[in-house]
């Protein structure tokens, strides 16, 4: 049989998932080419791009659809387990679940529009509205929902990692960036834990001129104003002049305020933005496709 598309994937793949029981995705896959009966050779098929299996490729896409609809959830790296709202939906004896069955869950709909709408019919008129765009736009919106899926699974294995490893990223990433000298003098700069509020100081040069103070949280929960004015009383203490707090979760509005209300000038960074950093500078990502849009040449074609 020809190879199931990834919307085909999803209820099979829920289904994996009944018992309760947490899988890896790997285990789940091979059971999956079981049960659709998929030869060895539709199994190795591989994407244009050689760079993955396009069978693994959907079950991933499927698994990705039905995690931000909220169906599955990830204790820990790779492996998932159904939720509440998963076992629901499998009682309600579905026959099918693709991208418009998901869009029923809020969850999902603000996932692909990533709209603050003030209700589920909000959601639905802009997911709606994509519809009618154009084969250009469409390529934009596509590529901003594979970021964003990107920047969620990122920030999944972030929180799963041992806590030396977030440390070792900020550093990674600011060097990225152009900050901090060399490798070896960040590594120097970072793990003081505990020393004063400050993480970790930093290079702004190559030279030295100037240092970046550095709190860094791999929170859950949002980080409140008094984090923030403790890093600021840390900054004062050390007259520093500028400090950079990075976070995988969120910030108040309060955190947010307080951050712009001290001598230092404090940089708020939280999970989103550090997401997008990562993927901007090529940290902990790789490239698995490029395309190429091109138009018509005008001015080749104007006689001289």
């Amino acid at each position: 049989m020809a190879l199931p598309d990834f919307q085909t994937h999803m209820l099979p793949l829920l289904r994996s998932y009944a018992d309760g029981e947490t899988r890896s995705i790997a285990s789940v896959s091979d059971s999956l080419g079981r049960e659709f009966m998929l030869t060895e050779d539709e199994l190795r098929q591989l994407l244009p791009s050689g760079r993955q299996s396009t069978f693994r490729n959907r079950i991933a896409w499927a698994r990705t659809y039905l995690s931000k609809a909220g169906l599955l959830a990830s204790p820990k790296r790779a492996h998932f387990h159904i939720t509440e709202a998963g076992l629901k939906t499998l009682a309600a004896q579905p026959t099918r679940i693709d991208i418009n069955y998901l869009n029923a869950f809020p969850e999902f709909l603000n996932f692909r529009t990533r709209k603050h709408a003030d209700s589920p019919a909000d959601l639905a008129a802009t997911a709606s509205e994509s519809a009618r765009e154009n084969p250009e736009e469409l390529i934009e919106s596509l590529h901003d929902q594979l970021k964003r899926a990107l920047a969620d699974d990122l920030l999944a294995r972030i929180s799963t990692a041992a806590p030396d490893f977030f440390e070792r990223l900020v550093v990674e990433l600011l060097l990225k960036m152009g900050y901090g000298g060399s490798r070896q003098d960040a590594g120097r700069a970072i793990g003081r834990s505990g020393d004063g509020g400050i993480d970790g100081i930093i290079n702004e040069d190559r030279l030295g001129l100037d240092s970046i103070y550095l709190q860094a949280k791999r929170w859950e929960n949002p980080v409140g104003r008094p984090e923030i004015q403790k890093f600021a009383g840390a900054l004062a203490e050390h007259r520093a002049k500028k400090g950079v707090f990075i976070t995988t979760s969120s910030f108040t509005k309060e955190a947010l305020a307080s951050a712009t209300k001290h001598d230092a000038r404090i940089v708020l960074i939280d999970g989103e933005k550090l997401a997008t950093l990562m993927i901007d500078h090529g940290l902990g990502v790789t490239l698995a496709a490029s395309y190429d849009v091109k138009r018509v040449d005008s001015d080749y074609f104007v006689d001289e």
